[in-house]
């Protein structure tokens, strides 16, 4: 089928506060024109219905058609309708701008629907309990059976809804209004609750919340190497390893815990440990790691941030790790405050191969993961 989407956006949204209407108020860094107009990127060609006075933004709009809008809902409705006439879709799907979360299958069911039937459009079932009120009190109950909450898109064959809107008269709720007083028949398809109307000033929250913006998670990687020098142990994610050679480090040389240290600041975009700790100030001069890793916790802490996760891999022919990588676990996981199923610490050779392959240090590298909810 040729397709056709209008986007209804000439209202003025005085309900939802704010210093511009709705359609233009910005959420997840985007007008919630933008974010709808995303939703049907792909549903056929788009006009997009805007008030006289805000038609200059006609150019932001790259790719739609743009026409003003009536006096009302209906009356915008018909001029998208009118823009399409001589050069009809076979359907056309019909979408408030303050409807930025409609689902791609919400849009496919309609589509869909279109092919055996003249509208379509998609609804939930109320659930709740339904009172009649008076006064402020609760004057009564209403029976919830066959009820159901409209949404959009909703969908129709061209002509038919174009000549409903041309010969209705009056206001009209939606525009399957429009299409049941022309006799058409409209099918119910299964809707979807995170398909909100942007109405009222918490809404905006509640679309932001499903974009994604209320959750901010980060990603950062770390790398660190220490050769060897004379010595009898080694510091390895917190736990003294005996070994025939030391790490030669400004600090106890922790080549794991260094490499995590640096992957949460790397996920903070907050440089690395020798911008906290240079290696030029003789008070680290020895330093245990665990002061950088807790530094590197605070300040995700202080910032909002929860780390859900670290992954450490330490690269070396020697010493071996497997006698002590429960240790290692328990003391990162200790020293950041996570369970031990949120730390992952683990080794690998290089085949003999490099620097480490030659016994001539260890290297490590760790990614960090920061959930801000």
């Amino acid at each position: 089928m040729n397709k056709a989407v209008i986007i209804v956006a000439a209202g003025r949204g005085v309900r939802a506060g704010g210093d511009v209407p709705k359609q233009w108020r910005i959420i997840h860094g985007r007008t919630v024109l933008s974010h709808t107009l995303e939703r049907f990127a792909s549903a056929g060609r788009i006009v997009v219905v805007l008030h006289p006075d805000d038609m200059h933004r006609a150019a932001e709009l790259e790719g739609c058609t743009c026409v003003a809008g009536g006096a009302s809902r209906d009356a915008s409705v018909r001029n998208g309708l009118e823009a399409l006439a001589n050069d009809a879709p076979d359907v056309v799907l019909i979408h408030d701008a303050a409807r930025p979360l409609v689902s791609q299958a919400v849009i496919t069911r309609v589509v869909d629907a279109l092919a055996t039937h003249d509208g379509a459009a998609p609804a939930v079932a109320v659930t709740d309990a339904l009172w009649v009120g008076k006064d402020g009190y609760v004057d009564g109950t209403q029976d919830r059976t066959n009820l159901f909450r409209a949404q959009t898109p909703q969908g129709f064959r061209f002509a038919k809804i174009l000549d409903a809107h041309r010969n209705y008269s009056g206001a009209a709720a939606d525009d399957v209004q429009v299409a049941r007083a022309a006799g058409l028949d409209v099918l119910i398809v299964e809707g979807d609750e995170a398909n909100i109307k942007i109405t009222g000033p918490d809404d905006f929250a509640r679309a932001e919340r499903h974009l994604g913006a209320g959750m901010d998670i980060r990603t950062g990687n770390g790398y660190d190497v220490h050769a060897f020098t004379e010595g009898d142990h080694v510091w390895l994610c917190g736990v003294k390893v005996p070994h025939t050679k030391s790490l030669k480090g400004h600090s106890d040389a922790d080549v794991g815990m260094h490499a995590v240290t640096d992957a949460i600041y790397g996920a903070l975009g907050m440089g690395d440990i020798g911008q906290h700790f240079p290696p030029s100030d003789p008070q680290w001069k020895g330093a245990a790691s665990h002061i950088f890793l807790e530094h590197a916790c605070k300040l995700a802490r202080d910032n909002g941030f929860t780390i859900t996760h670290v992954d450490c891999t330490l690269i070396c022919e020697a010493p071996k790790v497997g006698p002590h990588h429960a240790a290692m676990k328990s003391a990162m996981a200790t020293i950041m405050g996570l369970t031990e199923d949120r730390v992952s610490v683990k080794a690998t050779t290089s085949e003999k191969l490099g620097f480490t392959g030659r016994e001539e240090g260890i290297a490590s590298i760790a990614t960090a993961t920061l959930v801000k909810l």
